[in-house]
């Protein structure tokens, strides 16, 4: 793994003046102490639990949790080892209290063409998409100790391997490996031993090192160059937006997989693929797509024309996988409500061309010969440029007595993100997975 530029970490010694006035009650001197970590704080969490929505409740708790100890807060320490160790508990917490997250690779339930996924099993947990824009870091390694990337360590493959070790040996290897925190400060986090930091550590990086492959998305990106994403993201987008089959399979590796969560289903291979319900379904589709970056990777808002309200509104988030210049996974996410979160838009305007109501093709009238078909070529869309928006900062005021919120500068979660148009028929498909039944997504961590 070729190492780029450190990152500097280095904790900030919090000013007397406005240290003492947090202690004494003051909740804008306390932001103004812990903004500078909010974002690699929640980014942490994101790592310990696989979801945004989990890392921002931890967040706030181990934040309220902060405020209360302050005064304990003895002011010659690092702040930044003090916060992390806060965080981490809080994060051990909700790991205690819920089943682990997974991706639905991770569960072995291949898919049939002809299988329906019908609706998402109720009580799945899934690891969820992170949003590039609030991982509150910027290139490189945390510190000169670190083993991963701060971008290698939110791709979806090092999340879902994560989630397989204990909670502790997650902790570990985080703080470690990815933070670059001292074994004597990792320790002080877990009030354990180094010996014992050690040794789950070495569990850890055997474990994480059977299921990551070489190289990481970061390093491939490098690779590829801007000008050759830029042109995959191009092929990309018109291969699906013209329902061209041929051109979406050509960019496949051989063995590619397609995954929706919820649904726990998973397609593998082309032909697995061309049958899917990742095709598109009408000539030509009513499908616009719009580029995005998620976990660090490339990812693309897909959006269907809704006859009723005549706009292109989400259906799923597209998270890619390369390996060199082709796919190898596409991790689509059936959750419209992060696409905000992403700074995409909540809908399309409609194209000048009128196109019938499409989506993602279903296996039924359907033959060989016609998923391999060329289909007509629409007029191009006009390119929609990735949005950079993000939702408005909300922030609210405490009266005296009531529970902080210390979210700041975090976009707020919306409701108003229109529900996702169903994917072909309804109903349990013989191969879907029972929640309960998929080891890695459901099985309590220990």
């Amino acid at each position: 793994m070729p190492r780029v530029a450190a990152v500097s970490t280095t904790s900030i010694t919090p000013q007397p003046e406005l240290l003492e006035a947090a202690r004494g009650g003051d909740e804008t001197a306390f932001r103004q102490i812990i903004e500078p970590y909010r974002g690699e704080l929640q980014a942490h969490c994101y790592r310990m639990l696989g979801s945004l929505h989990d890392s921002e409740d931890a967040l706030q708790d181990a934040l309220l949790r902060a405020w209360r100890a302050l005064p304990r807060f003895d002011g010659r320490r690092l702040l930044r080892p003090w916060l992390y160790k806060i965080a981490t508990n809080a994060c051990l917490d909700v790991i205690a209290r819920r089943p682990k997250r997974g991706l639905p690779i991770d569960c072995h339930l291949p898919a049939s063409p002809t299988d329906d996924p019908g609706e998402p099993p109720a009580g799945s947990l899934w690891i969820e998409p992170y949003p590039d824009e609030e991982l509150g870091f910027e290139e490189g390694y945390a510190a000169p100790e670190a083993r991963y990337e701060q971008r290698e360590a939110v791709e979806l493959a090092f999340i879902a391997a994560l989630q397989h070790l204990t909670p502790r040996q997650r902790a570990a290897l985080i703080l470690r490996d990815v933070l670059g925190f001292s074994a004597r400060e990792v320790a002080e986090a877990l009030d354990t031993t180094v010996a014992s930091v050690n040794g789950a550590l070495h569990r850890a990086r055997q474990a994480t090192g059977k299921r990551l492959a070489d190289p990481s998305q970061q390093a491939t990106l490098r690779s590829l160059g801007d000008a050759r994403i830029r042109d995959l993201v191009a092929r990309f987008t018109d291969a699906f937006e013209s329902g061209d089959v041929d051109a979406i399979l050509a960019m496949l590796v051989e063995d590619a997989t397609f995954a929706m969560p919820p649904h726990a289903a998973l397609y593998r291979g082309r032909a697995a693929i061309a049958a899917s319900w990742l095709m598109p379904s009408e000539h030509p589709p009513a499908l616009r797509y719009v580029p995005a970056r998620a976990n660090g990777q490339l990812a693309f808002g897909a959006y269907h024309l809704d006859p009723d309200a005549g706009t292109y509104l989400p259906i799923a988030l597209d998270v890619l996988t390369l390996r060199g210049a082709r796919i190898a996974e596409i991790t689509a996410f059936r959750t419209p409500e992060f696409f905000r979160r992403l700074g995409l838009p909540a809908e399309l305007a409609p194209q000048p061309a009128s196109f019938p109501p499409g989506g993602r093709r279903g296996p039924q009238n359907r033959d060989t010969a016609s998923l391999h078909a060329r289909p007509g070529q629409h007029p191009a869309a006009d390119a929609a440029p990735a949005a950079t928006h993000m939702m408005p900062v909300t922030t609210s005021g405490t009266s005296a007595g009531a529970r902080p919120n210390w979210r700041m500068s975090s976009p707020t979660r919306s409701p108003q993100v229109p529900a996702r148009r169903p994917l072909g028929r309804t109903g349990k498909s013989p191969h879907q997975a029972d929640p309960l039944a998929c080891p890695s997504a459901n099985r309590p961590s220990t």
